[in-house]
């Protein structure tokens, strides 16, 4: 590992889990909030491994359903880190489900998640830098920077409406 940062594929993340009855609404479809949990503790992961720090949730955005996810179905999760900064980074989490009986994998989420490294002493850790080894890698930072500046904005403008 280069002391200076570390790889993408360093801190990636894979999940897997069982659709059952009781994640499930009355059509048989797994619910969003469970799904999107997921996705929270599949990135969480991702930041920690990244960050060697605990990492705690600022922001889950841009969660896109593009199908459902039905009982009895695999679930896999596959987490990266997409930015960093000083104290914070972006994971993005894609989703996709598959059919155990017929084979067939089909995407069900994607998702961009901001988090912040805590130290011990409960205050934002600094994290390592983020190494970028291939052409996606370096254009997933790129647009990574752009949800950046988007938060922020939108945080700067809801701070302001609630005074």
């Amino acid at each position: 590992m280069d002391a200076s940062g570390k790889t993408v594929a360093q801190s990636r993340t894979e999940m897997t889990e069982l659709a059952l009855p009781g994640d499930s609404n009355p059509l048989g479809n797994i619910l969003g909030g469970r799904v999107m949990h997921w996705i929270d503790l599949a990135a969480a992961m991702a930041a920690a491994r990244h960050a060697g720090h605990i990492a705690v949730t600022a922001s889950m955005d841009r969660v896109t359903f593009l199908n459902p996810v039905k009982v009895g179905q695999v679930v896999h999760l596959i987490a990266e880190l997409t930015w960093v900064g000083r104290t914070s980074m972006e994971v993005q989490v894609e989703v996709t489900s598959e059919d155990l009986l017929t084979g067939q994998v089909q995407p069900t989420s994607t998702a961009y998640l901001s988090f912040v490294a805590m130290g011990l002493d409960g205050r934002p850790a600094p994290v390592p830098a983020l190494i970028l080894e291939s052409a996606l890698e370096r254009e997933r930072f790129r647009t990574a920077e752009i949800r950046r500046r988007e938060r922020l904005d939108h945080r700067e403008h809801s701070t302001k409406r609630s005074s």
